[in-house]
């Protein structure tokens, strides 16, 4: 009697393994998708704050009917006031700031370059928890180091050898680095949280709190009536809210929880590629060996830290 049994548990592993594989695949596609969706708005000169506004507008309906969803089950767990904070201040780094400093890079820079630089992300959650939550770094974390910044510096001459002010490509650069640096320490402060909170709500809560954010600064900034933007505008916006931010974040929850986040992060590595390509094919973005090196040795770099840890 047990190999009916033995055979119906392995079919139901091998269905969950697929169904994550495919979570994992669905939220790299929607994150590598944003870059040259935003690239195809600011032809039309939105600038960064009112398309980031209008893409939280356009997304906040479905995070709230997920937080509804997903906080009925978190009800055994209540939060601690310091739960909350924690939630703020994720949503802050995570959200606004990285956002911000993400979006802004992209109206300098190419959108496989922003990819890429962006992908460091490991590298600096790596440094943050050697400062503070005591782990070693050895001789391998030194290598993945060495290995993402050099592919970085071989897409840079990509975009400095495509006729684009070293001023610009260098602002562009600084700007997403800085997004991958608050978005280490989301990642940083989630990882200690998801013990406190389901990962889903957690999620959710994060930019819900990154929605009210950015709704703030935009109404100290900008006049409203800079949010009457052309219909493409809108598209676009509606397009990075669902397609490449709220449901590739739950895709990447759900495959998290059905194959591991290490097996998720490597499935992960296929949005740079993935960026390039279609940045050379809907964009006209140059395409050359120094891209294909670098986005190979930023690929090894994540891979590296994956095996490492």
């Amino acid at each position: 009697m047990n190999p009916p049994v033995a055979t119906a548990e392995g079919a139901a592993h091998r269905q969950t393994m697929r169904a994550g594989l495919v979570f994992a695949i669905l939220a790299a596609t929607g994150f590598s998708l944003k870059s040259v969706i935003v690239k195809y708005a600011y032809a039309w000169q939105v600038d960064p704050i009112t398309f980031l506004t209008l893409r939280n507008f356009f997304a906040l309906p479905l995070l709230l009917w997920v937080a509804l969803r997903e906080w009925p089950l978190q009800a055994g767990r209540p939060l601690s006031r310091r739960g909350w904070l924690a939630i703020g201040v994720l949503g802050i780094l995570g959200g606004y700031l990285s956002g911000i400093a993400d979006y802004t890079g992209l109206r300098y820079i190419s959108a496989a370059l922003e990819r890429l630089v962006l992908f460091t992300y490991p590298t600096f959650t790596l440094i943050l928890g050697a400062l503070f939550l005591g782990q070693r770094i050895g001789w391998r974390e030194v290598g993945t180091c060495v290995l993402c910044y050099l592919g970085i510096a071989a897409a840079f001459v990509q975009d400095l050898r495509g006729g684009t002010d070293t001023a610009t490509v260098w602002t562009g650069g600084a700007y997403v680095l800085c997004a991958a640096m608050t978005y280490a320490m989301y990642l940083t402060g989630t990882n200690r949280m998801v013990s406190v909170v389901r990962p889903a709500l957690l999620t959710v809560l994060t930019l819900l709190v990154a929605v009210g954010a950015m709704l703030l600064h935009f109404t100290f900034t900008r006049p409203w009536s800079g949010m009457l933007q052309p219909w493409p505008v809108y598209a676009y916006a509606f397009l990075v809210a669902w397609f490449c931010t709220v449901l590739p974040s739950m895709a990447l929850s759900a495959a998290i929880h059905r194959i591991g986040s290490g097996r998720s992060a490597l499935i992960g590595t296929l949005g740079p590629p993935f960026t390039i390509a279609l940045g050379w094919v809907t964009l006209g973005d140059p395409f050359s060996w120094w891209q294909l090196a670098g986005c190979g040795l930023v690929l090894a770099g994540v891979l590296l830290i994956g095996r490492s840890r």
